[in-house]
């Protein structure tokens, strides 16, 4: 009976799909909704680009393993992110009027920044959608037994399918109306076993000593990785493609800005029902924690609730990772289009454009597909996106922003310094296996980030940007 409802539910979701793909009719409507959400729909759908898996059953299983010190990346990292997006790129970049985060690469800086960008930015989305198909195959085996490999396949296909047709348009509706249905479902669930357990007072008080505790203390774990937890997502998801194409489909600038500010308090209240989910759920029935933490709610609702409350949890479940896989899906393939094929084929028209950006939704959905296939730690494949972007992209956009000296040898020095400098600390073994027992060690990114700093600041200084008189010399054919 459950698995027909689920069945029902991505019919319904792909004829939505279905319904949008009717409004895209360019490429600025299928990457951006043709600028035109209302307030609350754009809040929405920017609100479910990571109310996924991550949040639902990743940052649930951290929260009962290690209290709030587990969750800081997500989801208050998360929140973070969302606001500042709304205080710090939301206005400047909504009136450039552009398709791509790359886009302002190569307005601010040049189109080899705007390449190399684009390279880096698009390979950054893979872990994260490989975590979502890897929670959907866990729902599927979890509601139908439907083997974990098999069920990665169907859900690529059907994230694939929407995604494909619709576009922005299909992601943004189907936000809205997922994001209805992950506050019923979950709110029903948290009534429920708060109910249960006989209220918040007695889970606070069942709770270890330090459960609840928001700031580490130097015995228990290092400031550093504290903060770094911060900024895996609160900072590195700021240069992404996903965030920039769901602020730019708001119809204005001040609704790209109130957006972000709704969504970034929907976010951090919406995602604490979950944590209380499991926090109840592992007190009423400690065997279920006993195994893989991430399957601790689906089993939790599966075992000991009627067929009402599992038709409300595996919806709210199901549409927080659909909505989370389809945006995350679209913005590496509308970059691949964008700012890769489209420079190489500077007079295509913009329906051959439109028909290589849905080319590139397949690749994307078949690489991540393979990813999923041979990973499986939720948590762990989104934290790596994030830090990706962090290193990468995250100096050259705000320098780009608000130093006017930044410049197109900064810009990508900070690209590739960081990088090089993030991954040869993670070989050198710098980071942080378990945060609570190496005092004041230095995770990777940071390492990483301070790297891409340097490279920008220097890059910047000893290459300067030429002035605006250079510029037009340059282009004055010689006599």
């Amino acid at each position: 009976m459950l698995l027909g409802f689920i069945s029902i539910y991505l019919m319904l979701t792909f004829g939505i799909g279905w319904w949008a793909s009717r409004r895209v009719n360019s490429s600025a409507d299928f990457v951006v909704a043709g600028r035109s959400l209302p307030l609350f729909m754009a809040a929405c759908a920017l609100f479910a680009t990571w109310f996924g898996s991550e949040t639902v059953l990743g940052a649930s299983a951290e929260f009962v393993e290690g209290g709030v010190l587990g969750i800081i990346e997500d989801p208050f990292g998360a929140s973070l992110c969302l606001l500042l997006a709304g205080l710090l790129v939301a206005r400047p970049l909504y009136k450039l009027q552009l398709l791509t985060f790359n886009d302002f690469f190569r307005i601010r800086f040049n189109k080899t920044s705007e390449i190399i960008s684009a390279l880096f930015m698009a390979p950054s989305y893979f872990s994260w959608i490989a975590a979502q198909l890897v929670a959907l195959s866990i729902l599927l085996h979890v509601v139908a037994g439907v083997d974990r490999d098999l069920g990665i396949i169907i859900c690529t296909v059907v994230v694939l399918s929407y995604t494909y047709i619709g576009g922005m348009w299909a992601v943004a509706i189907t936000d809205f109306v997922q994001t209805i249905i992950i506050i019923i479902g979950l709110l029903a669930l948290v009534i429920d076993i708060v109910w249960q357990v006989g209220g918040v007072g007695v889970m606070i008080e069942a709770a270890p000593d330090d459960f609840f505790q928001f700031f580490p203390e130097p015995k228990s774990g290092p400031i550093i990785a504290w903060i770094a937890a911060w900024m895996t997502i609160g900072l590195g998801s700021i240069p992404q493609q996903d965030i920039f194409q769901r602020v730019m489909s708001a119809k204005s600038e001040r609704t790209a800005i109130n957006a972000s500010y709704l969504s970034a308090a929907m976010y951090l209240s919406i995602a604490f029902m979950p944590l209380i989910i499991a926090l109840g759920g592992k007190m009423l029935y400690p065997e279920l924690a006993e195994g893989d933490s991430q399957l601790l709610l689906p089993a939790l609702v599966l075992q000991h609730s009627g067929l009402g409350m599992q038709v409300l949890f595996f919806g709210a479940l199901l549409s927080a990772i659909l909505s989370t896989a389809s945006g995350a899906m679209l913005a590496p393939a509308t970059v691949i289009g964008e700012n890769l094929v489209k420079p190489l084929m500077p007079h295509i028209s913009d329906k051959n454009l439109l028909r290589v950006m849905r080319g590139a939704v397949v690749f994307v959905a078949l690489v991540t597909a393979a990813m999923a296939l041979s990973r499986g730690n939720i948590y762990e494949l989104v934290g790596e996106s994030s830090a990706f972007s962090l290193v990468s992209l995250f100096v050259p956009l705000i320098a780009g922003i608000y130093w006017k000296k930044a410049s197109p040898a900064g810009s990508i020095l900070a690209m590739f310094v960081g990088l090089i400098v993030w991954f040869y600390t993670q070989w050198l073994g710098t980071g942080l296996e378990d945060a609570s027992s190496i005092l004041w060690q230095i995770p990777p990114l940071m390492y990483g980030l301070f790297a891409s700093a340097i490279g920008m600041i220097a890059g910047s200084l000893i290459w300067k940007r030429p002035s605006i008189q250079e510029q037009v010399r340059s282009e004055i054919p010689a006599a």
